[in-house]
């Protein structure tokens, strides 16, 4: 059901051995392989996080299929929290660091300038709701969002909250993604 929406495991060769553990996840312990994939997601790896949902039927947690969803939910949302604010500690240094936001401003990609223009041009009109909003939107790479919003806020609670909402609000989106295209098929 998910694999044909996100698509990634169906071509495992092209997967790398974190997404492919993800992939065939199973058990407690493929759900804290799920919330390491989502801390290094928040942190650093430009990956899917949507990938995360395929192995809701196989995972045999002695739930149904939507009691490892909720678990797979709650567990990468957790996790990419988690990643987020060590994220958000690193933003909080670089901000000290000023060579470092003037050769990001003087790169071929002008990351500060084209996440203001967009994410925190969303984060600033609505505070960490706007953010929790831009992390919803289903397979765009969040990274680039968290960092970019690191650097212009300070309150490590509001923003580990509203990436975990948003993160968790990902997944409930593509799920309801997964149910339209079921259903039109």
């Amino acid at each position: 059901m998910l694999i044909a929406l996100v698509g990634e495991c169906s071509t495992s060769s092209a997967l790398s051995p974190l997404e492919e553990a993800v992939c065939t996840a199973t058990g407690p312990t493929g759900l804290a392989i799920i919330a390491v994939y989502s801390f290094l997601i928040a942190f650093v790896l430009p990956l899917p996080s949507e990938v995360v949902l395929v192995p809701a039927e196989t995972l045999r947690l002695g739930f149904s299929t939507t009691g490892n969803l909720a678990a797979i939910i709650v567990v990468s949302a957790f996790g990419k929290a988690v990643g987020s604010l060590f994220a958000f500690h690193i933003g909080q240094e670089a901000k000290e660091y000023g060579p470092l936001v003037r050769w990001i401003q003087r790169s071929r990609f002008d990351i500060i300038a084209w996440s203001e223009k967009n994410t925190i041009k969303l984060a600033k009109r609505y505070g960490y709701v706007g953010l929790a909003l831009a992390l919803c939107v289903p397979f765009f790479p969040d990274t680039l969002s968290i960092y970019a919003f690191t650097v212009l806020e300070e309150d490590y609670l509001r923003f580990g909250a509203a990436t975990f909402a948003g993160s968790a609000g990902r997944l409930l989106v593509t799920l309801g993604l997964a149910g339209g295209t079921l259903a039109l098929l």
